[in-house]
């Protein structure tokens, strides 16, 4: 009869034998990529999910593989949705302030440069990324934003002094002399 002793452990055993460490650690690490994958494509952000699950699909194991490859074309079709359907920079605005309200201030971020990228004069667009800047306490970025805001449509001025989104600004002294230049 054999003496087991408490601290000797059993390894799981598969068809093929034993499972190494190795492969279980390997395993493990797999998983939580694809989890990170998941969170990533639940988040919206379907272009950085597909990135993520192409490279777990070259070292998935066998049982996720067609899942992965499901999940990948999802995120292809989700993200092409998502490009194609601005019509103008108005509409991708509203999109990009719908996602500053909602907390998304990258995914505003990148919409909000997208319209730049396409009309280096969109006053509106400069307007938005100083309220986001404004919003995540850059108040350089903000002022420099609003000042070119500003710039292009004077009006912009009388709109950011009744904007409760600039609150946090409303100390900074620079803030001030920006909105109310003639006192």
């Amino acid at each position: 009869m054999k003496n087991a002793s408490p601290s000797t452990s059993k390894r799981p055993r598969t068809i093929a034998g034993a499972v190494s460490t190795s492969a279980d650690g390997q395993r493990t690490q797999a998983l939580a990529r694809y989890e990170a994958a998941l969170r990533l494509m639940q988040d919206g952000k379907f272009d950085k999910a597909s990135a993520a699950f192409q490279q777990l699909l070259a070292t998935c194991p066998a049982e996720l593989a067609e899942r992965i490859r499901m999940y990948i074309n999802a995120c292809t079709q989700q993200a092409s949705r998502s490009e194609s359907k601005f019509h103008s920079c108005e509409e991708r605005f509203d999109y990009a302030i719908s996602l500053l309200n909602d907390g998304n201030y990258e995914d505003a971020r990148s919409h909000l440069k997208t319209i730049l990228a396409e009309n280096a004069c969109a006053d509106y667009a400069f307007y938005g990324l100083a309220v986001l800047a404004s919003m995540t306490g850059d108040a350089h970025t903000c002022l420099e934003h609003l000042t070119e805001a500003i710039r292009l449509n004077p009006r912009n001025r009388i709109q950011a002094r009744a904007d409760s989104d600039f609150q946090d600004m409303a100390d900074d002294p620079r803030f001030t002399e920006l909105l109310y230049p003639e006192v």
